[in-house]
């Protein structure tokens, strides 16, 4: 979907405060509609959206301040640390702490996120299981509120409250300036991998549950297109950050080089319907029987074993013009039948996804927005195509039926009525946001469609 709206970039902090107290006492569009913060756009739906409003670009904001690398400035944990504005990309960052022997704590299926994005979204990686969301890892962060005031806050502060209802707010109590993030020592830029693939869904989750807590990275991926006795077979990959120790002797001599291969951009040639039964097949067929049926200790880099699809620049063009929808739900454990009944309802419903992920959730942390909690995670991408709203309502009401949810930062179509339902603290939410910001200067199109 696409609206218009004004596009200001910021790049120091007065400037931010500028622009809000402007926003705040003006009559014009830009205080009636509103204003947004946007980074590198990766969200899937209308988030960092704001038809005829102020689209705030915070790309600008990319400077890192310091870096602790002794841990001596976390109170918390004696962790590392780094102090850095939230327009830094977590691709800059990881670039800058490789060097230090430093590691993200988190990481999301692409390194093309801000720091801002990663706290609005509260983003999730592979490691959810074992080490958490990435606000988990903030130690502090600086607010700026609708009132032009900037708010510096921590997990357990005066304002805690606010800090966790800006970790997972999508950008609506406030345009994040600065944090500082606990960060990982690492050895080496690889991880140790192992490998499987497996016949089916129940076999999948047998091997997960019983698996995954011996990794610290968890993931599988799995044919939603094949159905019978092979429904959801899968590749299954566990990992942890790999030492120097185990690294081959070529590797060792600069183990924490960052290699991220590229082979160029996608050229927006290919039509609609290039994802369709045939291709869904072929591909489903050749991506499980590519993997190894059984490989333990096989050292990947962190494009390989993190970041796919950034090894291609604008991969979603195959899809065609008309684009694709990525539906991300979770659903608690013991749900499990219900979670079979949903991949039953995709394979055979007539729309196609070949990038399908699955992965287990463990603890939530306190904000009442975030999206992870306990339980299966699956998220697929459907090609646009007439009768997809269907299935993807059929979807809702069984992620419902079970205290499930979907993840906002994936979302262009849920209604307010299964927001209400499927995120039980939204009324926290919208406490907070109504003392900070009343007359709702912080808003997008997500938030107006979902009565945020």
């Amino acid at each position: 979907m696409s609206t218009c709206s004004q596009v200001r970039r910021i790049t120091s902090v007065d400037e931010a405060v500028a622009i809000v107290r402007e926003a705040a006492g003006s009559s014009s569009s830009m205080g009636r509609r509103g204003l947004t913060a946007r980074g590198l756009g990766r969200s899937y739906g209308d988030p960092a959206q704001n038809s005829g409003g102020l689209t705030l670009d915070v790309t600008g904001l990319d400077k890192i301040i310091s870096v602790d690398a002794t841990g001596d400035a976390d109170p918390v944990g004696g962790e590392p640390t780094v102090d850095l504005q939230a327009g830094v990309s977590l691709d800059t960052l990881m670039k800058v702490l490789l060097p230090f022997g430093l590691w993200i704590p988190v990481l999301p299926g692409t390194r093309q996120v801000t720091i801002g994005g990663a706290i609005g979204a509260d983003v999730h990686g592979k490691n959810h299981h074992t080490q958490g969301s990435f606000g988990n890892h903030v130690r502090s962060l600086d607010l700026l509120t609708a009132d032009g005031e900037i708010h510096h806050l921590t997990p357990g502060g005066d304002e805690s409250d606010l800090f966790w209802a800006t970790v997972g707010g999508m950008g609506l109590t406030g345009l994040v300036l600065r944090a500082t993030v606990a960060v990982q020592r690492a050895e080496t830029a690889y991880f140790t991998v192992d490998t499987d693939r497996v016949g089916g869904i129940d076999d999948l989750m047998t091997q997960m549950t019983a698996r995954d807590a011996d990794y610290t990275y968890s993931v599988a991926w799995f044919d939603a297109v094949t159905s019978g006795d092979r429904m959801g077979r899968a590749v299954l990959t566990l990992g942890n950050k790999a030492t120097v120790d185990e690294l081959p002797r070529t590797l060792r001599r600069q183990p924490l080089a960052f290699t991220a291969p590229s082979f160029g951009t996608v050229p927006p040639v290919f039509p609609n319907g290039m994802v369709n039964a045939l291709t869904a097949r072929a591909f489903s067929e050749f991506w499980y029987r590519k993997a190894p049926a059984h490989r333990v200790g096989e050292i990947q880099n962190i494009t390989q074993f993190f970041h796919p699809l950034d090894i291609a620049q604008d991969w979603n063009r195959v899809y065609g013009p008309a684009g694709f929808l990525q539906y991300q739900f979770v659903v608690p454990f013991g749900a499990e039948d219900t979670f079979r009944q949903t991949l039953e309802v995709i394979t055979s419903s007539g729309h196609y996804s070949c990038l399908n992920v699955l992965k287990r959730f463990g603890e939530a942390n306190p904000a009442p927005l975030s999206f992870p909690t306990p339980g299966w995670t699956l998220t697929a991408d459907f090609p646009i195509k007439p009768g997809l709203d269907a299935l993807c309502r059929r979807l809702d009401e069984l992620v419902l039926s079970v205290g499930g949810r979907l993840y906002l930062a994936k979302d262009s179509r849920m209604t307010a009525a299964d927001l209400r339902q499927m995120y039980p603290r939204l009324d926290e939410f919208r406490a907070v946001r109504e003392r900070v910001d009343p007359r709702g200067l912080f808003t997008s199109d997500q938030a107006r469609r979902l009565e945020l």
